[in-house]
Protein backbone atom coordinates (compact mmCIF):
# COMPACT_ATOMS: atom_id res chain seq x y z
CA UNK A 1 0.00 0.00 0.00
CA UNK A 2 1.41 3.39 -0.96
CA UNK A 3 1.47 6.48 1.25
CA UNK A 4 -1.32 8.06 -0.79
CA UNK A 5 -3.51 4.95 -0.39
CA UNK A 6 -3.21 4.98 3.37
CA UNK A 7 -5.21 7.21 5.66
CA UNK A 8 -2.83 10.13 6.00
CA UNK A 9 -2.38 12.38 9.01
CA UNK A 10 -0.77 15.76 8.58
CA UNK A 11 1.87 17.22 10.90
CA UNK A 12 3.60 13.82 11.36
CA UNK A 13 0.86 12.88 13.82
CA UNK A 14 1.51 9.46 15.42
CA UNK A 15 4.69 9.02 13.35
CA UNK A 16 7.62 7.57 15.32
CA UNK A 17 10.56 9.77 14.35
CA UNK A 18 13.22 8.26 16.58
CA UNK A 19 14.14 6.67 19.89
CA UNK A 20 14.84 8.50 23.15
CA UNK A 21 15.51 7.72 26.80
CA UNK A 22 14.78 11.27 27.97
CA UNK A 23 11.03 11.69 28.22
CA UNK A 24 7.92 9.49 28.18
CA UNK A 25 4.44 10.92 27.69
CA UNK A 26 1.70 8.43 28.52
CA UNK A 27 -1.45 10.29 27.58
CA UNK A 28 -3.66 7.27 28.29
CA UNK A 29 -2.91 7.35 32.01
CA UNK A 30 -2.13 11.08 32.31
CA UNK A 31 1.54 10.53 33.15
CA UNK A 32 4.74 12.34 32.21
CA UNK A 33 8.18 10.93 32.98
CA UNK A 34 11.71 12.35 32.86
CA UNK A 35 14.30 9.59 32.57
CA UNK A 36 11.84 7.18 34.20
CA UNK A 37 10.80 9.47 37.06
CA UNK A 38 7.23 10.70 37.26
CA UNK A 39 7.27 14.48 36.92
CA UNK A 40 4.38 14.70 39.39
CA UNK A 41 6.53 12.84 41.93
CA UNK A 42 9.52 15.10 41.27
CA UNK A 43 7.36 18.15 41.98
CA UNK A 44 5.71 16.58 45.02
CA UNK A 45 9.13 15.69 46.47
CA UNK A 46 10.34 19.28 45.85
CA UNK A 47 13.09 18.13 43.52
CA UNK A 48 14.75 21.37 42.43
CA UNK A 49 14.97 22.52 38.84
CA UNK A 50 18.76 22.20 39.05
CA UNK A 51 18.36 18.51 39.95
CA UNK A 52 15.96 18.07 37.04
CA UNK A 53 18.42 19.72 34.65
CA UNK A 54 21.17 17.37 35.81
CA UNK A 55 18.81 14.40 35.45
CA UNK A 56 17.91 15.31 31.87
CA UNK A 57 21.50 16.02 30.84
CA UNK A 58 23.27 13.23 32.69
CA UNK A 59 20.58 10.54 32.82
CA UNK A 60 20.57 10.27 36.63
CA UNK A 61 19.65 12.30 39.66
CA UNK A 62 22.73 13.92 41.21
CA UNK A 63 24.09 13.02 44.61
CA UNK A 64 24.92 15.79 47.07
CA UNK A 65 28.46 16.31 45.77
CA UNK A 66 27.41 16.26 42.12
CA UNK A 67 24.59 18.74 42.72
CA UNK A 68 26.85 21.12 44.62
CA UNK A 69 29.41 21.02 41.81
CA UNK A 70 26.69 21.57 39.18
CA UNK A 71 25.31 24.56 41.09
CA UNK A 72 28.80 26.06 41.37
CA UNK A 73 29.28 25.68 37.61
CA UNK A 74 25.91 27.36 37.01
CA UNK A 75 26.92 30.21 39.30
CA UNK A 76 30.17 30.77 37.44
CA UNK A 77 28.42 30.64 34.06
CA UNK A 78 25.81 33.30 34.91
CA UNK A 79 28.12 36.22 34.18
CA UNK A 80 27.44 36.90 30.50
CA UNK A 81 30.14 38.55 28.35
CA UNK A 82 30.09 42.36 28.40
CA UNK A 83 29.77 42.37 24.60
CA UNK A 84 26.55 40.35 24.88
CA UNK A 85 25.16 42.75 27.47
CA UNK A 86 26.00 45.62 25.12
CA UNK A 87 24.13 43.85 22.32
CA UNK A 88 21.06 43.41 24.53
CA UNK A 89 21.13 47.13 25.33
CA UNK A 90 21.03 47.92 21.59
CA UNK A 91 17.91 45.83 20.91
CA UNK A 92 14.93 48.13 20.13
CA UNK A 93 12.60 48.45 23.11
CA UNK A 94 9.56 47.25 21.14
CA UNK A 95 11.25 44.01 20.13
CA UNK A 96 9.45 40.94 21.47
CA UNK A 97 11.63 39.20 24.06
CA UNK A 98 11.56 35.96 22.05
CA UNK A 99 13.06 37.72 19.04
CA UNK A 100 15.72 39.21 21.27
CA UNK A 101 16.45 35.84 22.89
CA UNK A 102 16.78 34.06 19.55
CA UNK A 103 19.39 36.57 18.37
CA UNK A 104 21.35 36.76 21.61
CA UNK A 105 21.56 32.97 22.12
CA UNK A 106 22.92 32.72 18.59
CA UNK A 107 25.53 35.37 19.42
CA UNK A 108 26.61 33.53 22.57
CA UNK A 109 28.27 30.91 20.40
CA UNK A 110 30.85 33.47 19.31
CA UNK A 111 32.02 33.77 22.92
CA UNK A 112 32.07 30.04 23.68
CA UNK A 113 35.48 28.37 23.36
CA UNK A 114 33.83 24.95 22.95
CA UNK A 115 31.45 26.14 20.26
CA UNK A 116 32.62 23.66 17.61
CA UNK A 117 33.23 20.76 19.99
CA UNK A 118 30.32 18.28 19.93
CA UNK A 119 31.83 15.84 22.40
CA UNK A 120 29.63 14.79 25.32
CA UNK A 121 31.79 16.69 27.82
CA UNK A 122 31.83 19.91 25.77
CA UNK A 123 28.09 19.68 25.14
CA UNK A 124 27.45 19.34 28.86
CA UNK A 125 29.58 22.43 29.52
CA UNK A 126 27.69 24.40 26.84
CA UNK A 127 24.35 23.20 28.20
CA UNK A 128 25.35 24.39 31.67
CA UNK A 129 26.25 27.82 30.31
CA UNK A 130 23.05 28.14 28.28
CA UNK A 131 20.93 27.16 31.29
CA UNK A 132 22.70 29.72 33.46
CA UNK A 133 22.80 32.56 30.93
CA UNK A 134 19.29 32.42 29.44
CA UNK A 135 17.51 33.74 32.57
CA UNK A 136 20.10 36.52 32.89
CA UNK A 137 19.56 37.53 29.26
CA UNK A 138 15.77 37.66 29.60
CA UNK A 139 15.82 39.59 32.89
CA UNK A 140 18.51 42.00 31.65
CA UNK A 141 16.56 42.82 28.51
CA UNK A 142 13.40 43.42 30.51
CA UNK A 143 15.13 45.97 32.70
CA UNK A 144 17.08 47.65 29.91
CA UNK A 145 13.98 48.18 27.79
CA UNK A 146 12.44 50.04 30.72
CA UNK A 147 15.49 52.25 31.21
CA UNK A 148 16.76 50.31 34.22
CA UNK A 149 20.16 48.77 34.85
CA UNK A 150 20.39 44.96 34.87
CA UNK A 151 20.64 43.35 38.29
CA UNK A 152 23.38 40.72 38.63
CA UNK A 153 22.37 37.33 40.07
CA UNK A 154 23.31 36.39 43.61
CA UNK A 155 24.96 33.15 44.60
CA UNK A 156 22.54 32.08 47.31
CA UNK A 157 19.61 31.88 44.89
CA UNK A 158 19.12 29.16 42.28
CA UNK A 159 17.86 29.51 38.71
CA UNK A 160 14.24 30.11 39.72
CA UNK A 161 14.89 32.49 42.59
CA UNK A 162 17.50 34.49 40.71
CA UNK A 163 15.23 35.12 37.76
CA UNK A 164 12.51 36.57 39.99
CA UNK A 165 15.15 38.59 41.84
CA UNK A 166 16.78 39.94 38.66
CA UNK A 167 13.45 41.28 37.41
CA UNK A 168 12.85 43.57 40.40
CA UNK A 169 15.90 43.56 42.70
CA UNK A 170 13.71 42.26 45.54
CA UNK A 171 14.37 38.80 46.92
CA UNK A 172 11.27 36.66 46.33
CA UNK A 173 9.50 34.83 49.13
CA UNK A 174 10.36 31.17 49.59
CA UNK A 175 6.90 30.04 48.46
CA UNK A 176 7.24 32.09 45.27
CA UNK A 177 10.61 30.54 44.49
CA UNK A 178 9.22 27.06 45.21
CA UNK A 179 6.24 27.48 42.89
CA UNK A 180 8.29 29.04 40.10
CA UNK A 181 10.86 26.27 40.47
CA UNK A 182 8.05 23.75 39.94
CA UNK A 183 6.92 25.68 36.87
CA UNK A 184 10.39 25.37 35.36
CA UNK A 185 10.44 21.65 36.12
CA UNK A 186 7.06 21.13 34.42
CA UNK A 187 8.24 22.84 31.23
CA UNK A 188 11.70 21.24 31.09
CA UNK A 189 10.93 18.60 28.47
CA UNK A 190 8.04 17.02 26.61
CA UNK A 191 9.29 14.50 24.10
CA UNK A 192 9.55 15.29 20.40
CA UNK A 193 7.52 18.50 20.52
CA UNK A 194 7.99 21.04 17.72
CA UNK A 195 10.90 22.95 19.24
CA UNK A 196 12.72 19.86 20.52
CA UNK A 197 12.33 18.09 17.19
CA UNK A 198 13.68 21.21 15.52
CA UNK A 199 16.71 21.10 17.81
CA UNK A 200 17.29 17.43 16.99
CA UNK A 201 17.00 18.03 13.24
CA UNK A 202 19.68 20.72 13.50
CA UNK A 203 21.86 18.56 15.75
CA UNK A 204 21.50 15.63 13.33
CA UNK A 205 23.41 17.62 10.71
CA UNK A 206 26.26 17.68 13.27
CA UNK A 207 25.75 21.37 13.79
CA UNK A 208 26.48 22.82 17.22
CA UNK A 209 24.35 23.17 20.34
CA UNK A 210 23.93 26.95 20.04
CA UNK A 211 22.58 26.56 16.51
CA UNK A 212 20.14 23.90 17.67
CA UNK A 213 19.00 26.03 20.63
CA UNK A 214 18.56 29.07 18.40
CA UNK A 215 16.40 27.13 15.96
CA UNK A 216 14.39 25.68 18.85
CA UNK A 217 13.68 29.17 20.19
CA UNK A 218 12.34 30.13 16.78
CA UNK A 219 9.99 27.15 16.83
CA UNK A 220 8.88 27.79 20.41
CA UNK A 221 7.92 31.37 19.59
CA UNK A 222 4.90 30.31 17.52
CA UNK A 223 1.40 30.67 19.06
CA UNK A 224 0.69 26.97 18.39
CA UNK A 225 3.61 26.07 20.65
CA UNK A 226 5.20 28.17 23.41
CA UNK A 227 3.53 31.43 22.43
CA UNK A 228 0.18 30.09 23.59
CA UNK A 229 0.77 30.96 27.26
CA UNK A 230 0.94 34.67 26.44
CA UNK A 231 -2.26 34.35 24.40
CA UNK A 232 -4.00 32.72 27.38
CA UNK A 233 -3.33 35.70 29.63
CA UNK A 234 -4.46 38.13 26.97
CA UNK A 235 -7.65 36.08 26.65
CA UNK A 236 -8.25 36.15 30.42
CA UNK A 237 -7.82 39.92 30.41
CA UNK A 238 -10.37 40.17 27.62
CA UNK A 239 -12.88 38.08 29.61
CA UNK A 240 -12.10 40.15 32.74
CA UNK A 241 -14.89 38.69 34.89
CA UNK A 242 -16.33 35.26 35.71
CA UNK A 243 -19.72 36.45 34.54
CA UNK A 244 -18.37 36.85 30.99
CA UNK A 245 -16.96 33.34 30.61
CA UNK A 246 -19.96 31.60 29.03
CA UNK A 247 -20.70 34.34 26.51
CA UNK A 248 -17.00 34.54 25.57
CA UNK A 249 -16.79 30.80 24.93
CA UNK A 250 -20.02 30.69 22.96
CA UNK A 251 -19.04 33.65 20.80
CA UNK A 252 -15.53 32.29 20.19
CA UNK A 253 -16.75 28.84 19.20
CA UNK A 254 -19.48 30.30 16.99
CA UNK A 255 -16.82 32.29 15.14
CA UNK A 256 -14.61 29.21 14.79
CA UNK A 257 -11.91 30.59 17.07
CA UNK A 258 -9.59 28.40 19.11
CA UNK A 259 -9.68 28.79 22.88
CA UNK A 260 -6.07 29.33 23.92
CA UNK A 261 -4.61 26.88 26.43
CA UNK A 262 -6.89 23.96 25.53
CA UNK A 263 -6.29 20.77 23.59
CA UNK A 264 -3.13 18.77 23.08
CA UNK A 265 -1.83 16.43 20.40
CA UNK A 266 -0.88 13.80 23.00
CA UNK A 267 -3.31 14.30 25.91
CA UNK A 268 -6.41 13.69 23.83
CA UNK A 269 -8.72 12.14 26.41
CA UNK A 270 -7.56 13.74 29.64
CA UNK A 271 -6.20 16.91 31.17
CA UNK A 272 -2.51 17.60 30.70
CA UNK A 273 -0.96 16.39 34.02
CA UNK A 274 1.15 19.56 34.12
CA UNK A 275 -2.03 21.65 33.98
CA UNK A 276 -3.35 19.78 37.02
CA UNK A 277 -0.27 20.75 39.04
CA UNK A 278 -0.30 24.34 37.76
CA UNK A 279 -3.97 24.71 38.69
CA UNK A 280 -3.02 24.09 42.32
CA UNK A 281 -0.05 26.47 42.03
CA UNK A 282 -2.30 29.21 40.67
CA UNK A 283 -4.82 28.60 43.43
CA UNK A 284 -2.18 28.73 46.18
CA UNK A 285 -0.67 31.95 44.84
CA UNK A 286 -4.11 33.51 44.50
CA UNK A 287 -4.97 32.71 48.09
CA UNK A 288 -1.64 34.00 49.39
CA UNK A 289 -1.96 37.21 47.37
CA UNK A 290 -5.61 37.68 48.29
CA UNK A 291 -6.47 38.02 44.61
CA UNK A 292 -8.63 35.21 43.25
CA UNK A 293 -9.71 37.00 40.05
CA UNK A 294 -7.52 35.27 37.48
CA UNK A 295 -7.77 31.87 39.08
CA UNK A 296 -11.55 32.08 39.32
CA UNK A 297 -11.90 33.10 35.68
CA UNK A 298 -9.52 30.32 34.66
CA UNK A 299 -11.28 27.70 36.74
CA UNK A 300 -14.73 28.64 35.49
CA UNK A 301 -13.52 28.73 31.88
CA UNK A 302 -11.90 25.32 32.30
CA UNK A 303 -14.99 23.73 33.84
CA UNK A 304 -17.40 25.29 31.36
CA UNK A 305 -15.41 24.46 28.23
CA UNK A 306 -14.70 20.87 29.27
CA UNK A 307 -18.37 20.25 30.11
CA UNK A 308 -19.59 22.00 26.97
CA UNK A 309 -17.28 20.12 24.60
CA UNK A 310 -17.98 16.87 26.41
CA UNK A 311 -21.69 17.37 25.76
CA UNK A 312 -20.83 17.69 22.07
CA UNK A 313 -19.00 14.35 22.15
CA UNK A 314 -15.45 15.68 21.84
CA UNK A 315 -14.14 17.07 25.14
CA UNK A 316 -11.04 19.26 25.16
CA UNK A 317 -8.98 19.81 28.28
CA UNK A 318 -6.53 22.43 29.59
CA UNK A 319 -2.90 22.04 28.60
CA UNK A 320 0.25 23.30 30.31
CA UNK A 321 -0.18 26.83 28.94
CA UNK A 322 -3.56 27.47 30.52
CA UNK A 323 -2.85 27.72 34.25
CA UNK A 324 0.77 28.80 33.75
CA UNK A 325 -0.61 32.16 32.54
CA UNK A 326 -2.38 33.05 35.79
CA UNK A 327 0.49 31.58 37.82
CA UNK A 328 3.09 33.80 36.16
CA UNK A 329 0.82 36.83 36.42
CA UNK A 330 0.44 36.27 40.16
CA UNK A 331 4.25 36.09 40.36
CA UNK A 332 4.20 39.60 38.84
CA UNK A 333 5.94 38.47 35.66
CA UNK A 334 5.15 40.59 32.56
CA UNK A 335 2.99 38.78 30.02
CA UNK A 336 5.45 38.98 27.14
CA UNK A 337 8.06 37.16 29.25
CA UNK A 338 5.88 34.04 29.56
CA UNK A 339 7.26 32.38 26.43
CA UNK A 340 10.91 33.29 27.19
CA UNK A 341 10.37 31.58 30.56
CA UNK A 342 9.25 28.51 28.64
CA UNK A 343 12.53 28.74 26.72
CA UNK A 344 14.53 29.14 29.96
CA UNK A 345 13.07 25.87 31.18
CA UNK A 346 12.94 23.92 27.92
CA UNK A 347 16.61 24.75 27.35
CA UNK A 348 17.31 21.78 29.64
CA UNK A 349 15.36 19.43 27.40
CA UNK A 350 16.71 20.89 24.17
CA UNK A 351 20.30 20.45 25.32
CA UNK A 352 19.62 16.91 26.55
CA UNK A 353 18.13 15.97 23.18
CA UNK A 354 21.05 17.54 21.30
CA UNK A 355 23.43 15.45 23.39
CA UNK A 356 21.37 12.31 22.81
CA UNK A 357 21.21 12.98 19.07
CA UNK A 358 24.97 13.51 18.85
CA UNK A 359 25.63 10.34 20.83
CA UNK A 360 24.02 8.08 18.20
CA UNK A 361 23.50 10.25 15.18
CA UNK A 362 21.75 9.71 11.89
CA UNK A 363 20.73 12.57 9.63
CA UNK A 364 16.99 13.22 9.96
CA UNK A 365 15.67 13.30 6.42
CA UNK A 366 11.98 12.32 6.00
CA UNK A 367 10.23 11.89 2.67
CA UNK A 368 7.32 13.98 1.50
CA UNK A 369 4.14 12.82 -0.23
CA UNK A 370 4.23 14.92 -3.39
CA UNK A 371 0.76 16.09 -4.46
CA UNK A 372 1.69 18.63 -7.12
CA UNK A 373 1.50 18.48 -10.92
CA UNK A 374 3.93 16.66 -13.20
CA UNK A 375 5.35 16.89 -16.71
CA UNK A 376 4.17 20.44 -17.39
CA UNK A 377 5.20 21.82 -20.77
CA UNK A 378 7.65 24.72 -20.60
CA UNK A 379 6.16 28.04 -21.76
CA UNK A 380 8.59 30.61 -23.18
CA UNK A 381 8.64 33.90 -21.28
CA UNK A 382 7.13 35.88 -24.17
CA UNK A 383 4.09 33.57 -24.31
CA UNK A 384 3.23 33.59 -20.61
CA UNK A 385 0.12 35.49 -19.51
Amino acid sequence: MTVTEEKKKTGLEDVIAGESKICLIDGDVKKLYYRGYSVADLVQQNCTFEEVCFLLLKGKLPNTQELEHFKNELNKARLIPSQILAMIALVPQKTHPMDMLRSIVSSLSQHDEEHYDNSEEANFHKATRLLAQTPVIVASYHRLRHGLQPIPPIKKLGLAGNFLYMLTGEEPADFEVNIFDHCLTLHADHGFNASTFTARVVAATLSDMHSAATAAIGALKGPLHGGANQEVMEMLKTIDDEANVESFVQKSLAEGKKISGFGHRVYRNCEDPRATILREASKELSQREGNMKWFNISQKLSEYLVNYTESKGKPIYPNVDFFSASTYTLLKIPTDLFTPIFAMSRMAGWCAHVMEQHSNNRLIRPMEDYIGERDLAYIPLKDRK
